[in-house]
């Protein structure tokens, strides 16, 4: 067994939820510390399990089953980054990180950052950061896998309850690929 770190974003409950501690340790997440960040609720878990999405599905599923109407929104475990966070999640400087986007260092071909292309903060997906560095040995595979099963889950999460204007743009875009 190993020792998996991550987070739950949650929905449907606050810091004044009555019981949330007691109700989310009853419910099997004793190993999560439960947190709150602008009146939102996420719990902190260092889970043993087999592997990472083990982890991750047992504890959405204790949260979930807690009773207290709690929904999983997202997995934080770096799926949106900037500098500074894959710098931290690759245990990398900064400065590494800046030469491998900015060509300067490795082989180049950095992935692209997904959002603030135009900002001097542009954002990247923590799975494609994470696959190019672990091709390139720098870090270990398993961190990219982690990677692309926090952001699968997280796709997974979001298509629970689609928006149906989300379900009318996937419909036209998925004309339009025709």
């Amino acid at each position: 067994m190993n020792t998996y770190e991550f987070s739950l974003v949650l929905s449907g409950v606050d810091e004044t939820t009555p019981n949330l501690d007691d109700a989310l340790f009853e419910a099997g997440c004793d190993d999560g510390l439960v947190c709150t960040y602008n009146n939102t609720v996420y719990v902190d878990f260092m889970r043993e399990a087999i592997n990472y999405k083990q982890a991750v599905m047992s504890a959405i599923k204790n949260v979930e089953s807690a009773g207290l109407n709690a929904r999983v929104i997202s997995v934080d475990a770096g799926d949106l980054v900037g500098i500074s966070d894959i710098a931290q999640l690759s245990e990398l400087s900064k400065k590494t990180i800046s030469a491998y986007k900015d060509g300067k260092r490795g082989k180049g071909n950095f992935p692209s950052p997904i959002q603030r292309i135009k900002n001097t903060s542009p954002i990247w997906r923590w799975s494609d950061v994470a696959t190019w560095l672990a091709e390139h040995g720098k870090i270990d595979i398993e961190l990219a896998k982690n990677a692309l099963i926090t952001e699968a889950i997280n796709q997974a999460l979001q298509q629970r309850n689609p928006k149906p204007i989300v379900k009318e743009l996937v419909n036209k875009l998925q004309a339009v690929a025709m």
